[in-house]
């Protein structure tokens, strides 16, 4: 792990200000350097007044690319599709989202990571951004505790996608899930975490303390990063 540098907000309105301004600036530094910007982008509602202040700026979205940090195994229509909310939110812009999941492949987590990674190898690697969420368990994009945890984790370095089933099972939703890998968020040219509350922020102080022996995916996640790590923090 390289530099982390945390930054405290008094409400989420102002962190998510600040957080569209860095988002901004990294997607148009990326046009410009060249020509386009690819981003990981987590899932679920919380992240959604973020969502509002990026949409009111001015940006190119024709070129930017958004790809979900992780998503449920559900059909690309389904109200839990995370790739369905973002289409939602920046398709009409002219945004390209990329799903992470194969209606092939509902039944078959491990089916489905594969081909989601076989899709992500037709893009242009590393990402511009890779922007984070953290769940209550300390899990990150979609990597969670369980049988596939350390394929996730210390899979191949070029697999940029896996399937993952939670264990124990998750009572919210569908559980299987497909996530980008460690190595693929690590690989990112900007990485950086959102989250609220003061539970989650020393769950996260906790996991980034352990490091690599960290019980917590993101503690796992962050330990094999080579970048700076900018963490926006604001009370509930």
């Amino acid at each position: 792990m390289d530099e982390i540098e945390w930054w405290e907000f008094d409400s989420p309105a102002e962190m998510a200000k600040q957080a569209a301004g860095d988002i901004r600036f990294i997607i148009d530094s990326a046009i410009e350097a060249h020509g386009g910007a690819r981003i990981a982008v987590p899932g679920g509602r919380r992240p959604d007044i973020v969502h509002e202040a990026l949409l009111a700026m001015e940006i190119d979205w024709s070129k930017v690319t958004l790809i979900p940090t992780g998503d449920r195994l559900v059909p690309l229509g389904h109200e839990l599709s995370n790739h369905r909310r973002l289409d939602g939110l920046y398709g009409g812009k002219g945004a390209t989202v990329v799903s992470l999941v194969d209606e092939a492949a509902l039944d078959d987590y491990r089916e489905a990571g594969r081909l989601a990674d076989a899709r992500l190898a037709l893009l242009d690697w590393p990402l511009d951004l890779v922007w984070l969420g953290m769940g209550t368990d300390g899990h990150t994009a979609a990597i969670f505790p369980g049988p596939d945890l350390d394929r996730a984790l210390t899979g191949p370095r070029e697999r940029r996608a896996v399937g993952v089933r939670p264990d124990p099972k998750l009572e919210a939703g569908p559980g299987d899930r497909v996530s980008l890998t460690a190595a693929a968020l690590a690989s990112a040219r900007t990485v950086m975490i959102l989250i609220a509350g003061e539970a989650k922020r020393e769950t996260l102080r906790q996991a980034i303390d352990e490091g690599p022996l960290s019980a917590k995916p993101i503690g796992r996640v962050l330990a094999e990063m080579e970048i700076p790590i900018d963490i926006f923090w604001s009370a509930e």
